[in-house]
């Protein structure tokens, strides 16, 4: 038995490097409770973040001290990279129970839908809550956007087993770096992240947007994370009259699509290569699919709206009511096919038609592009199945000997990676039915709100057409189910799956 798992050294060491990173994270919101006076306040304030960040360090040490450093094989990096997940969650759910008394379950939740920029919540009164409080949830986003271990392996890890690492964690088809080296070409891509999050912030401040809420935004704009201060989202500037809230939902929609978007095209943008925003397949599926659904979205909209299908172009208030319903349909459809979950109105309200609540759960199985911090399926396995589906007709109607692959960019997709697109597919199905049929077994939901909730968890958007004081008093079961599924989402399956095979365990 011993030489069985004797390779788990590699495992348990990395984890312990990772917690002592997490130990640091946690210090950050302290800075924020001394700004807003919190801890002359409330005590329990400061315990609430040293005491976790004091944990995570002294067992992210004994785990260093304990266990070897290794070079990770594929099945080690994915169990590294479920069990980080587990573990940040685990231990970054803790400031929740310590500051606003919430049960650990609660907490863990809190901390798994913030790292897997999911955005569930579980929690009501966020204006209520401790400013440091609102930050960590916001920074749990950031941190989780483009990745934990990307930002272990782009600040510290140098190890033979780098790019396996990096592959447990972005499971995704094989990209062109930007430049020579993994290690280089993660240090640009958190350069990239770290420069739109403040021009970002930059951007909400020069609307009108208090600091510290353009702080948190960004975060959670870029992130595709959907965490905001308020129980109302970003409908609360348009609620309270906010001067500027017009401007501030473009510049969101702006920042969601950005987070969205394939990071190396941000890369090639910046190097002023612009047709990188077009000159791919996925990208061109990217913009087809945000204008359709706006279209469609729009248009019924439109036909439902007596006023604006019925009134003249020249009566007072028509192009405002018109350019109201136009911003509020993009930004909920950029709000939901990037996976960032930030409202101005509910997806589940009256604003919205039954097509709309449709297309909807269609744009949270889609989600962003590959290289992005979306969620979702991505655009570019959308855009193979499709593919996949015209090479099937094709072969129906030429003989039999031709020979007909998937092309994509002018370069033939590998019949592994059709393997793969078309299993992770099914397996999504497998676990969007396992989790609806126990939300409605646990629950006295319908079967349309029982389903959106796993829609929401497993594509890591956030809102769903379960009522917000409905999801906190669910089923523990179905808590524990939603936060499987949003682990299992963000790694994308098989590394959460291979956790519960012994063979794995032993092959380590």
């Amino acid at each position: 038995m011993r030489n069985r798992f004797r390779n788990l050294h590699g495992v348990f060491n990395t984890l312990g490097s990772l917690l002592i990173i997490l130990s640091f994270f946690l210090l950050f919101p302290l800075v924020v409770s001394f700004i807003f006076g919190e801890n002359a306040k409330d005590f329990k304030i400061l315990l609430a973040f040293l005491i976790p960040s004091a944990s995570s360090l002294l067992l992210g040490i004994l785990l260093r001290f304990l266990f070897r450093p290794t070079n990770p094989s594929i099945p080690q990096a994915m169990l590294i990279c479920s069990l980080a997940w587990i573990v940040f969650s685990a231990v970054g759910g803790l400031p929740f129970v310590i500051a606003v008394d919430a049960g650990y379950l609660d907490g863990f939740f809190e901390a798994m839908s913030g790292f897997t920029t999911t955005g569930i919540t579980m929690f009501t009164g966020l204006e209520r809550m401790p400013k440091s409080i609102i930050f960590w949830r916001s920074l749990t986003q950031w941190i989780g956007g483009l990745g934990i271990l990307t930002f272990f392996l782009s600040l510290i890890y140098r190890g033979a087993g780098t790019h396996r690492l990096f592959g447990a964690e972005t499971h995704k088809i094989a990209a062109e770096r930007p430049v020579p080296g993994l290690a280089n070409t993660l240090k640009i891509l958190w350069l990239i992240y770290a420069g739109l999050t403040a021009f970002i912030t930059a951007a909400l401040c020069l609307a009108g947007m208090p600091l510290f809420e353009s702080i948190c935004h960004s975060f959670t704009a870029l992130s595709t994370g959907g965490f905001s201060p308020y129980d109302a989202s970003i409908a609360h500037y348009r609620i309270a009259n906010f001067p500027n809230f017009i401007w501030i939902e473009y510049i969101l929609i702006l920042a969601m699509i950005m987070g969205g978007t394939n990071f190396l095209v941000h890369y090639r943008v910046l190097k002023r290569s612009f047709k990188a925003l077009g000159d791919n397949t996925e990208m061109r599926y990217w913009w087809t699919f945000i204008g359709l659904f706006v279209l469609l979205i729009f248009i019924e909209r439109c036909i439902n709206t007596s006023s604006l299908t019925t009134a003249s172009f020249s009566e007072p208030g028509f192009w405002s009511n018109m350019e109201e319903s136009f911003r509020t349909v993009f930004f909920q459809v950029a709000s939901i096919i990037t996976t960032t979950g930030f409202g101005t109105r509910d997806i589940g309200g009256p604003f919205f038609g039954h097509m709309a609540r449709q297309l909807f759960l269609v744009m949270m199985v889609i989600g962003g592009c590959v290289g992005s911090t979306g969620g979702g399926i991505k655009v570019l396995r959308i855009s193979i199945l499709v593919k996949l589906v015209r090479r099937e007709l094709f072969c129906l109607r030429t003989p039999p000997k031709s020979v007909s692959t998937v092309i994509i960019d002018g370069k033939p997709v590998e019949a592994n990676e059709i393997y793969r697109v078309s299993g992770l597919f099914f397996a999504w199905f497998v676990l969007l039915v396992i989790g609806g049929c126990i939300t409605a077994l646990l629950s006295n939901l319908g079967a349309y709100e029982a389903f959106s909730g796993m829609f929401s968890a497993l594509g890591n958007i956030g809102p769903c057409y379960i009522p917000l004081d409905a999801m906190a008093s669910l089923n523990p079961v179905i808590k524990i189910v939603y936060i499987f599924g949003m682990l299992a989402g963000r790694l994308e399956i098989l590394p959460v799956l291979l956790i519960f095979s012994r063979k794995a365990w032993q092959s380590v």
